[in-house]
């Protein structure tokens, strides 16, 4: 069986390419066949999430290109980027694993919130494409962003911070609920 376990950045070659849905490339102990019906293991760090053209290869050095399946999707689209803005609130609110475009809004095939967005306006067009949603302002692990370093911070443990659109959350922020009194 091919184990793969290192992420790459590029190789002068790629021994296959796996295609894989979104709900399997958020697995971080996977085990799948190749289309030749080798056998193979993806083990990554938890939270890692594969995305489209990821490499990873063996300790023998073969490299696997991760290849986004096309999936059953809504394509999202409004009139204005206020609407747009509030679908996307209404999709957060129910925990919905969306992707952001520019423009549109992504998410799998369910006929409740196809009638919700609608209500609130939106064009919902059925699409089969490459589902990659965005991982949340507290995942972890895996996703690269640009700009995205390591500190270290001199007592023996370092860890990295995603400079992106999301601050990071601190580990032991105390969240304050509106019910309660300073």
């Amino acid at each position: 069986m091919l184990i793969l376990n290192n992420k790459v950045s590029h190789a002068d070659s790629m021994y296959a390419q796996l295609l894989l849905p979104y709900e399997l490339r958020v697995n971080s102990r996977l085990r799948t066949a190749l289309a030749s019906g080798e056998e193979l293991a993806i083990i990554t760090q938890r939270g890692t999430v594969l995305h489209n053209n990821d490499l990873f290869s063996s300790d023998d050095g073969k490299v696997v290109q991760i290849i986004s399946a096309e999936e059953p999707t809504y394509r999202i689209t409004c009139n204005s980027a206020h609407d747009l803005l509030r679908c996307a609130f209404h999709l957060g609110n129910r925990h919905t694993v969306t992707q952001v475009g520019n423009g549109f809004l992504r998410i799998h095939r369910d006929s409740v919130l196809k009638e919700m967005l609608e209500g609130l306006g939106a064009a919902v067009v059925e699409e089969s494409a490459q589902f990659e949603p965005e991982l949340g302002a507290y995942s972890s692990g895996g996703h690269h962003h640009h700009g995205e370093h390591d500190h270290s911070h001199g007592d023996g443990h370092s860890h990295s911070h995603a400079h992106g659109p999301l601050a990071p959350i601190p580990a032991r922020q105390r969240i304050h609920r509106a019910t309660e009194k300073n």
